[in-house]
């Protein structure tokens, strides 16, 4: 994907402002966590697949919540240039899918979530440590 670790991480040049410096997977974490996302995960799938890099999941409670969250992680990455290349399942909103290249969005109703389990699905795939925030 990307030559060095920084803008790997990040999608940006390492000489942005120190907002743009953080991944923008953690950008899509911290949206995810105001509007009261639960159960956040991230993993990291650089050693398992090519089509992307990370994974970050969570569950809303509702439908309107989990559309909010969505809408949250897509304003906070639009501040930051950055737009989904594709957006499934917002109308319906028991899965969210949001894919920004070098991550993907996973935005999931208790139900779905259990049901697809991909942390199980994706069980090589190495858990991130969230920084608090």
């Amino acid at each position: 994907m990307r030559s060095d670790k920084q803008a790997h991480e990040t999608g940006k040049p390492e000489d942005e402002n120190s907002e743009s410096a953080s991944p923008l997977w953690l950008a899509a974490v911290r949206a995810a966590e105001s509007k009261k996302a639960v159960d956040i995960r991230v993993l990291d799938l650089h050693e398992i697949t090519s089509f992307t890099d990370f994974f970050v999941i969570c569950t809303g409670t509702n439908p309107r919540q989990i559309q909010a969250i969505s809408d949250e992680i897509n304003i906070q990455l639009k501040r930051r240039g950055e737009l989904p290349m594709s957006l499934e399942g917002y109308d319906n909103a028991d899965w969210v899918l949001a894919d920004y290249g070098d991550f993907i969005v996973h935005v999931f109703s208790e139900k779905a979530r259990t049901y697809y389990d991909l942390e199980r699905l994706w069980r090589n795939a190495k858990p991130v440590e969230l920084p608090e925030g």
